[in-house]
């Protein structure tokens, strides 16, 4: 229990350096959040190709775990590529919607936590050791960037359900 608090107060501490650059009076959603910060071009074009753009700018509320374009990059060659291909879209909406939790989960809520179900519909685990949280193999790397309509926590990989992870 002491790690898991020590992860948390390590996450709480270094989120708020960030702080000022997403607060909630900025009253941006999910997507012009991400949209604002060229470490998300990657996700937003996604976005943009599965068609989630106005179901991530509703009411929500949402907690987004945000790849980087670095995680993007870190895909097996032209998975990227081939996942914004129109008759891919499917299999997209499938990887993107496996990022997203519906309500607001943030870094203080991840004490109560060993689990939390995707809109994909499947469990992603949630870990706390050494002062570091990960959703299955991604570590966050910054917690509670806050929008209008929820909480993106930036993460330094790509969720693949396992499904999907098959495949490629």
């Amino acid at each position: 229990m002491r790690k898991f608090l020590s992860a948390l107060v390590i996450m709480v501490v270094s989120s708020s350096a960030f702080a000022g650059h997403h607060k909630m009076g900025d009253h941006k959603d999910i997507v012009d959040t991400a949209a604002s910060n060229p470490m998300f071009s990657t996700l937003v074009a996604a976005v943009k190709a599965g068609g989630l753009v106005d179901t991530l700018k509703g009411d929500g509320p949402f907690t987004v775990f945000a790849p980087t374009d670095e995680a993007f990059a870190a895909l097996p060659a032209g998975t990227l590529d081939m996942l914004l291909k129109p008759e891919n879209k499917d299999t997209l909406v499938q990887i993107l919607t496996y990022h997203v939790v519906a309500g607001k989960v943030k870094a203080e809520d991840v004490v109560t936590l060993s689990s939390a179900t995707t809109v994909e519909g499947s469990d992603v685990s949630v870990t706390a050791a050494m002062g570091k949280v990960k959703i299955n193999n991604a570590n966050v790397i910054k917690a509670d960037v806050m929008a209008e309509n929820g909480v993106i926590h930036v993460i330094d990989a790509v969720l693949l359900p396992a499904e999907v992870a098959a495949a490629l």
